[in-house]
């Protein structure tokens, strides 16, 4: 008997304030169609003053433990993507434990930047395939607001904050590729591509936030190659291919980048969850959002697999292929 990883229920939670392409014309030498042809983004959402990356956090797992049928006593542990914590320390995800009432388990901060999710993820998957926990909540949120620098041009029309979050339960499966759950993971990380995407500030450094910097011709070339990659070595590790997915999840941040990764597995867009029209680049969160806005539009029955599929700053990367 093998113990698989299976998603029980899912949330998301977008901040009240929508921030149009247009908003950006007033202060910036930009235009809707400017960023729409080069992103694919018509809009994204905006953290209202106050508003915390732990406080969308919480919104968006109980909304998943409400999907699930669940109560916070029911989890054992929170694993929480994200690159804007509230604080240097503690975790953001500790934060989200005590909002949900949640008195026993344990709960961390997983920071992998864009593929945050996808690093959590495989963190979750491996305690419960290793007995350590029954039911974890996996939480990706961001506030990339509070990062962006608003007289660039090439990035702050990019991004937008959010939160999306899954619960994994640990089930019985029989250990082939038919089973439900996670089935594989291929995660990498390359340091030395550190300066193509990053923040220029830090708490060893300038002990500063700082706003984020990026190169982006050169990440879109990284991009599409490494994500093909991965997508790959995951299925195969699987035993599976291409052309047995039902759906890609992709990491929400360029239309360009989506359309080029689904051309080089042999997919078409009809194949993809696509929501960056509506949230932007929302980091770590995007993953979770995605997964959580599709299944509220019933598009995932089970039995689909699903590949999910991120790169970020680091650069870090990676792949799930999880069967629904």
């Amino acid at each position: 008997m093998t113990t698989r990883a299976v998603v029980r229920g899912l949330g998301h939670y977008l901040p009240e304030r929508v921030v149009e392409n247009d908003e950006f014309t007033r202060t910036l030498d930009t235009s809707d169609e400017w960023i729409r042809t080069r992103s694919g983004i018509e809009r994204r959402h905006f953290a209202a003053e106050g508003e915390t990356t732990s406080q969308m956090a919480a919104r968006a797992a109980r909304n998943a433990l409400d999907d699930a049928g669940l109560n916070a006593s029911d989890i054992d542990a929170i694993i929480l993507a994200t690159s804007t914590p509230d604080l240097t320390f503690p975790s953001a995800a500790t934060m989200v434990q005590n909002e949900l009432g949640m008195t026993g388990g344990f709960a961390f901060d997983v920071q992998a930047v864009c593929a945050g999710f996808i690093f959590a993820l495989a963190n979750a998957n491996a305690m419960i395939n290793s007995g350590m926990a029954k039911r974890i909540l996996v939480v990706g949120a961001e506030t990339f607001s509070r990062i962006l620098d608003f007289e660039d041009r090439a990035t702050c029309v990019l991004f937008g904050d959010g939160a999306g979050a899954l619960v994994l339960e640990a089930q019985p499966g029989t250990g082939n590729k038919d089973d439900r759950g996670i089935l594989a993971v291929d995660l990498n990380s390359d340091g030395s591509q550190r300066d193509l995407l990053y923040v220029d500030g830090g708490v060893s450094t300038t002990g500063t936030a700082g706003v984020l910097k990026m190169q982006g011709p050169e990440l879109f070339k990284q991009a599409v190659n490494k994500l093909a990659e991965t997508a790959l070595a995951a299925l195969e590790k699987a035993g599976l291919e291409a052309h047995d997915l039902d759906w890609i999840v992709p990491h929400q941040a360029n239309i360009r980048i989506i359309a080029g990764t689904a051309k080089k597995l042999g997919l078409t867009m009809e194949n993809v969850i696509v929501t960056l029209h509506d949230h932007g680049n929302t980091s770590a969160a995007s993953i979770p959002l995605a997964l959580s806005v599709a299944n509220q539009q019933g598009k995932f029955k089970e039995g689909d697999l699903l590949l999910l599929e991120a790169i970020g700053g680091g650069l870090a990367w990676g792949a799930v292929v999880l069967r629904w």
